[in-house]
């Protein structure tokens, strides 16, 4: 495993962080996704020998470690700006509702997940194209 290469990927998970409690419009956010997930298994196609899934699915987890910190210790900001947010933890089982940062986080280790997922297959798909040049 590249854990440089995971780190250095993964700062782009900490910018967008940042940069979705309030810069990035959520209807935007996609967009700025795809890219980041086209550029990254583009970078591990090209520097990774293999287990192209494992280091695009292991950046994807520590995206979510960043993701998840942010959103949680920005709370009140993120969710002034992200309306769905309230939908989520109104359909969160009372114990969680009375507890929206709880809520939050447990949304965000459920997506972090199938990001990762999405991150892997990206960089395996990515290893097939790309040339090692």
């Amino acid at each position: 495993m590249n854990w440089k290469l995971i780190f250095q990927l993964s700062i782009f998970g900490l910018i967008m962080a940042f940069g979705t409690v309030s810069l990035i419009p959520q209807n935007v956010e996609p967009a700025f996704w795809l890219v980041i997930f086209v550029f990254s298994a583009w970078v591990i196609a090209r520097a990774c020998p293999n287990k192209y899934f494992l280091h695009g699915f292991v950046t994807g987890l520590v995206n979510c470690v960043w993701i998840t910190a942010v959103h949680f210790l920005f709370f009140q900001k993120y969710t002034a700006g992200h309306p769905q947010m309230d939908t989520l933890v109104n359909d969160m089982p009372a114990s969680f509702s009375t507890h929206p940062r709880i809520a939050m986080a447990l949304a965000g280790l459920a997506l972090g997940i199938l990001s990762a997922i999405i991150a892997g297959i990206f960089a395996l798909v990515g290893s097939k194209i790309v040339s090692k040049g």
